[in-house]
């Protein structure tokens, strides 16, 4: 894990059956909804040159499969839009890595190459699907690109050394490497490719927290310790900066010192939680939906038998008492927090399968709920009754468990009854 590339060779074409297939691909052209650069690209790498042939518009099936026929690779963007099957896929890997996980579909045909070398800024696992693809993954070449923040520009073959792995993949194999490795697939000349490349971890580091963290701790240190308010020297423009940077100088170093000080004391005013707070408010943000099983439809307001019969809305009302019995959905699908505007509970029952499609979802509740959710948060995967939640009255248990109810985000241990 971020260290070196695994290859697992699984010795069974069939191991990934079922999670994306050509058959699949085609089904999603003819379905209508794929266009050219948002959903599609479609891309060729010939003597050294990389380049994108996305006409404008719907990317129908007799375009799509003429550009496949002349040469051209196929990258079909975030196919958990269209497959259900990777969309689920995605949905329990991204609660393991606590990170979004994403991914691209990529069909090559043979003897082609679709993509220069190149490297990312995502632990990348490519999951070979169909046929077979010949890779070479070359080592970091300077310290600046290792776990980088941001994927590079496409790179030459001049540039790259020899690689420290090459290996054909055949069904069912998997590839893994760390962002920051170079790597480039082509397709042999007796079989086309398809792989899904699953990506995860952009811009979760360490650094990416402390980018939240320092702002957070510098604005709390400034109203609250005098220090960080006191004027600096009024001649320190004369003996400071880049320019006298060699000078020799008590002050030079008095100022250096008092600098590190500062720095040093601002751990005691880093709101961590809050911060690690807003890290998962956006990572909710980029969730995709959780996957329901029937049960958990049939438990839930997505399987609510509310409808229109007979000229009339029919079990309309939802009934939860105080002898129901509730459960989070999924432990990962909610976060409290404590925001300037009140507290705030973030979840993910609404988002969309489409990246960032809807604005993040959440509900400002009543801080007198707070012990509630966390109630909830740590009875789960276990069942508690509404009356068993710390509220104050049974009116604001019921009020609550309702409210979280009409979200997806509470289901009962079974289907409620109807009058």
């Amino acid at each position: 894990w971020e260290r070196a590339p695994l290859l697992v060779r699984r010795g069974d074409p069939g191991y990934y059956a079922g999670l994306f297939s050509t058959a699949d691909f085609d089904a999603a052209l003819r379905g209508g909804r794929v266009d050219f650069g948002t959903h599609l690209d479609v891309t060729s790498y010939a003597e050294g040159v990389r380049e994108t042939h996305n006409p404008a518009g719907r990317a129908l099936p007799a375009v799509v499969w003429d550009f496949y026929q002349n040469g051209c690779s196929l990258r079909l963007l975030s196919p958990q839009t269209f497959s259900p099957t990777v969309w689920h896929f995605l949905s329990i890997l991204q609660e393991h890595f606590g990170s979004m996980a994403g991914a691209n579909t990529y069909l090559t045909p043979p003897g082609t190459q679709g993509f220069a070398p190149h490297y990312d800024d995502i632990e990348a696992f490519v999951l070979q699907l169909e046929g077979k693809k010949h890779w070479r993954v070359y080592s970091p070449r300077r310290d600046a690109e290792v776990l980088p923040q941001f994927s590079s520009a496409n790179l030459t073959q001049a540039e790259l050394g020899e690689p420290m792995l090459e290996t054909v993949l055949e069904a069912g194999d998997l590839l893994y490497f760390p962002r920051g490795f170079i790597h480039q697939g082509d397709c042999l000349p007796d079989a086309h490719s398809l792989h899904i490349t699953v990506s995860s971890y952009q811009r979760n580091s360490w650094g990416d927290l402390l980018e939240k963290l320092l702002p957070a701790a510098l604005q709390m240190a400034l109203e609250e310790d005098v220090e960080y308010r006191q004027g600096l020297p009024m001649d320190y423009l004369g003996y400071m900066g880049v320019a006298n940077s060699d000078a020799v100088d008590a002050r030079r170093t008095a100022f250096m010192e008092k600098v590190q000080s500062l720095i040093k004391k601002l751990v005691r005013y880093a709101p961590i939680d809050a911060a690690v707070d807003q890290r998962a408010k956006s990572f909710l943000h980029d969730c995709l939906p959780p996957v329901l099983t029937q049960s958990e439809k049939a438990q839930s307001v997505y399987g609510f038998p509310a409808r229109w019969q007979d000229g009339g809305p029919r079990d309309v009302d939802i009934l939860i008492t105080k002898d129901t019995e509730v459960r989070l959905l999924r432990h990962g699908i909610v976060r409290l927090c404590n925001e300037e505007a009140g507290v705030m509970l973030y979840y993910t029952t609404e988002n969309s399968r489409v990246y960032h499609k809807e604005e993040p979802k959440f509900l400002e509740i009543d801080p007198e709920y707070t012990d509630s959710i966390e109630f909830l948060l740590s009875s789960y995967p276990n069942h508690v009754s509404v009356d068993s939640l710390p509220c104050e009255t049974l009116e604001d248990k019921i009020s609550l468990a309702t409210l979280l109810f009409e979200k997806g985000i509470l289901t009962t241990k079974k289907p409620l009854l109807q009058v």
